[in-house]
């Protein structure tokens, strides 16, 4: 079980994404992924105060409230590492000390817990200051509201500040960082957030782990997701090399007799500093081929395979 950073969480090598709980799966279907999940071994859950606001009749967190709703019925709270962010929720908008704290306790009711495990500042809110806002996630902390800290998608320069105010003025320091990485997608992780990782003991947490559903080998053709709900997410990927990228996955992925995304997530688990890519199911189906990654144990050789065929993927894709 790898550790979250330099925290005393160790958790599960793959994070359930909660981004698509009351969006594409209601709260029965989220119950039962959420208990597969569970039974399977899995404790680390993913989510966000802002999700899923985007879906039409959706206000912003109904995940939480999903999640919550589990937790009451499941009695598992205990079980769980628990991960939220904030500053996207359409009410708890931006990065400023009293908002932090309104939207913390905005997500701990919904979430009916009395604390948060691993809490992200989701977006950088350049408009505040940055001690102001570094110091609202420490206050969290020693009120006991939260345990660790975290950040996500944050530059390499605004991510080195963040930890230099930490450093001067004895606050929480981060303990992770969420970055966008894929096979499709190495860059800017790999030049400028792995580095920090390395050189701060950040676990890194990757979401869009498997491209949007591209990495599951299912988008061969635009045919293929034309009118669904991630069109927009995949088309990006869709070129000669992600294909490539794809291919290979394939090619592995029959030689150890599973699915492609299994694969892609064995190669984000393998990388170095990286404690659990996030992947979500929107039931229980799709569980299987995420869980099956934290047992698949590829070759050097599949490896570098992987690594040198997504090199060559466009850094804007």
């Amino acid at each position: 079980m790898p550790r979250i950073g330099t925290s005393d969480l160790t958790v599960f090598p793959l994070a359930l994404g909660g981004n698509v709980f009351g969006w594409t799966a209601d709260e029965q279907t989220s119950h039962q992924v959420l208990d597969a999940y569970t039974a399977a071994g899995g404790d680390f859950v993913d989510t966000a105060d802002v999700y899923s606001a985007w879906a039409p009749g959706n206000e912003g967190g109904e995940s939480e409230r999903v999640i919550g709703s589990w937790f009451a019925k499941s009695g598992k709270r205990d079980d769980v590492v628990i991960a939220t962010k904030v500053s996207q929720h359409p009410q708890f908008s931006g990065l400023g000390a009293a908002n932090v704290a309104a939207a913390a306790r905005a997500s701990l009711e919904r979430l009916g817990t009395d604390r948060i495990d691993l809490y992200y500042a989701h977006f950088d809110d350049e408009s505040t200051p940055l001690e102001e806002t570094v110091r609202a996630f420490d206050q969290l902390v020693q009120e006991g509201l939260v345990r660790y800290t975290a950040i996500s998608n944050y530059s390499r320069a605004r991510a080195d500040e963040w930890i230099r105010i930490a450093k001067d003025n004895g606050l929480a320091l981060p303990v992770a960082i969420q970055p966008h990485y894929n096979l499709v997608t190495r860059e800017p992780y790999e030049s400028d957030i792995a580095p920090l990782a390395a050189a701060e003991g950040l676990g890194v947490v990757p979401y869009f782990s498997l491209a949007a559903g591209f990495l599951t080998g299912k988008y061969r053709t635009k045919e293929d997701f034309a009118g669904k709900d991630r069109e927009g997410q995949v088309s990006g990927y869709f070129t000669d090399q992600g294909l490539a990228v794809v291919d290979a996955l394939a090619t592995i992925a029959d030689a150890h007799d599973t699915e492609l995304a299994s694969v892609a997530l064995a190669w984000l688990q393998a990388q170095p500093d990286v404690v659990a890519p996030i992947a979500s199911a929107r039931n229980t189906e799709q569980l299987p081929a995420l869980l099956a990654s934290a047992e698949l144990e590829l070759s050097a050789d599949e490896l570098q395979t992987l690594s040198d065929v997504s090199s060559k993927v466009p850094a804007t894709a």
